[in-house]
Formats: C-alpha cells, sequence, structure tokens
C-alpha cells in the first residue's frame, strides 16, 4: 500500500537533536513517520500507538528491522500514552489525520463513494456514521455539521438528512455524498467534503482526543520534550495554538490583577513555531493530502524568555 508521510522532512528536523530515550508516535498508521525517526536518530526507541489494529499489524511488517526498538500499543492515544508516563519520553509526534489506510480502503467507509457508512477508526468502536446519519436529532445534525465541519448551509442539511431517512435508512456513504452534492451548495471541495469531515470528527472523538492528550502532557514534569503536532483543519489547529500559547505563559495572574502575584515564572517551555510549518509546493504536488496540514511544535523545558 503507498503511504507517503506528510511534512516528513519537517518532523526529521524537529527531532534531530534527540539523541537518547523514547519519542511516541501517536498516529503510528502505517509507520511512515516512525520509519523515518528510527532511521535518522539511531539510539532512540519508539512507542508506537494506534487504535486502528489493522494499521499496527501493517506497521509492524513495515517497522521489522527495528522491532527490538519499537513497543507497539493498540488503543486511543489520549490514554495509551499513560501507560508510558515514567518513561524517558524525549519527544511526541501525533499526525491528527485519517490515516492512508482508511482513506483508500472503500470498506473502512471514509470515501464519498463507499458502499459501507462507517468511518470507526477504531472497528471495535460502537459508534458509527451509519448511526450518526440515521439516529441522531435534527438538533444534533445541525451541532455537528455547524462546528465539527463549519458547514455553512448547516440547518438545511441536517433537514434534507432527516426528510431522506423518513423515507428509508441512508445505508452508504455513496448514498449519503449523493444527497448533499444534489442539495448543497456547490463550491470548489465536493459538497460533501465538510458534513464527511463533521460526521467522522463525531465518531472519533477526534477534537476531545486531541484536547485530552494536550491536557495530559501539560500536567507532566518534562524537561526538554519536544511536542509536534500535525493538524488539517481549523478546528485542531486552534486547540493546539490555544494550548502551547497557555503553555508558554509567564505570568498566570487573572486580568484584573494590578501587579503580578504569581512570580512570572510558570511558562512550562517555548513555542518553536510561531507561525505553522505547512509543506512546500512540491509536497503538495506530489501528494495533495497534505495541502491542508500545518505542524506546530512546542519544547518543554526552554524559557519563553
Amino acid at each position: 500500500m503507498r503511504h507517503i508521510p506528510v511534512l516528513l522532512n519537517e518532523v526529521i528536523e524537529v527531532f534531530k537533536d534527540i539523541e537518547d530515550g523514547y519519542i511516541i508516535d501517536c498516529t503510528t498508521g502505517l509507520g511512515g513517520h516512525s520509519r523515518a525517526i528510527l532511521r535518522e536518530n539511531k539510539n532512540i526507541k519508539l512507542i508506537c500507538i494506534d487504535r486502528d489494529i489493522e494499521a499496527i499489524n501493517i506497521a509492524k511488517e513495515n517497522l521489522k528491522e527495528f522491532e527490538s526498538r519499537v513497543i507497539f500499543t493498540q488503543g486511543s492515544y489520549s490514554q495509551e500514552i499513560k501507560k508510558f508516563i515514567d518513561y524517558d519520553v524525549r519527544g511526541v509526534l501525533a499526525d491528527i489525520g485519517v490515516s492512508s489506510l482508511q482513506l483508500d480502503k472503500s470498506d473502512r467507509g471514509f470515501q464519498f463513494n463507499s458502499e459501507k457508512l462507517d468511518m470507526r477508526m477504531n472497528q471495535d468502536a460502537k459508534l458509527c456514521a451509519y448511526d450518526i446519519v440515521n439516529y441522531y436529532s435534527l438538533e444534533e445534525l445541525e451541532k455537528i455539521f455547524k462546528e465539527y465541519g463549519e458547514v455553512r448551509e448547516y440547518k438545511k442539511l441536517a433537514r434534507v438528512v432527516i426528510d431522506k431517512r423518513k423515507e428509508s435508512k441512508i445505508e452508504s456513504a455513496l448514498e449519503l455524498s449523493t444527497l448533499i452534492e444534489r442539495h448543497l451548495y456547490k463550491s470548489k471541495l465536493h459538497p460533501a467534503t465538510l458534513a464527511f469531515q463533521a460526521i467522522r470528527i463525531e465518531v472519533n472523538d477526534e477534537l476531545g482526543e486531541l484536547s485530552r492528550l494536550l491536557e495530559f502532557l501539560g500536567d507532566l514534569p518534562f524537561k526538554n520534550t519536544k511536542i509536534a503536532i500535525i493538524s488539517f483543519h481549523s478546528l485542531e489547529d486552534r486547540i493546539v495554538k490555544q494550548v502551547y500559547k497557555e503553555w508558554a505563559k509567564r505570568c498566570i495572574c487573572s486580568s484584573d490583577v494590578f501587579k503580578c502575584e504569581c512570580g512570572n515564572n510558570n511558562d512550562k517551555g517555548k513555542v518553536l513555531t510561531k507561525k505553522p510549518i505547512i509543506p512546500i509546493p512540491k509536497e503538495i504536488k506530489d501528494n495533495p493530502r497534505s495541502r491542508s496540514s500545518k505542524l506546530r511544535v512546542f519544547e518543554f523545558g526552554g524559557s519563553s524568555g
């Protein structure tokens, strides 16, 4: 299976100075980033997390030459990472996107033309896209289309889905995307793009996962540890940007305090990317899926100055 990890050179650059300890790849996928990190950093070990058991099994094969330096674990990264709290963690990578495996396999239900309506990253999870599309209320559908998809016509879209399922259940991603295409405003993007994004985020609790990961990391006594997060839409990027900003604050006094009373030394480290790192034009040309990716990096233990 062809797999091109996004912002690969940039990720390698972030971690290039780490000479020992562990790097955690929270979203291993098929192991593209992990493989490059293991090749470049000869003495480090990797903890590879993914909630997709199919991806884990493929990654094990792809990283077989490094098996003595890799620990694999399956589950949600916000929970699995807690198992390694006592390890010498020097870096954390999270690529918050749908993996190539999930996108490319029609039976996973992420594609517009898929005969399934699934979208689960963990196929053991109970909630799937079929449940959301066919059983969520009008208000619930409006909420996810508005908040997770930023769909301009979110009220109309929710009503279209409700009206259609009164006739019969919506059985496939193809049926859903065709329905949306028929009723929604046409633009450069496929009309179903943002709606599918919203449903996928709800199915996999993607924003909740990211927020829980960052909350956990923020409470750890890291020293000289780099956190690198790749996001693919503004909702994720906004969360990362805001948390990094909070981590870098020296003064945490409330805004109504006339004079600093907290000591002005509460920063956990520094933001290494004032602006997000984005792919160069050649990467976007070679791998169009990278076009919306943004990388932000924070270093624990370094003063924000």
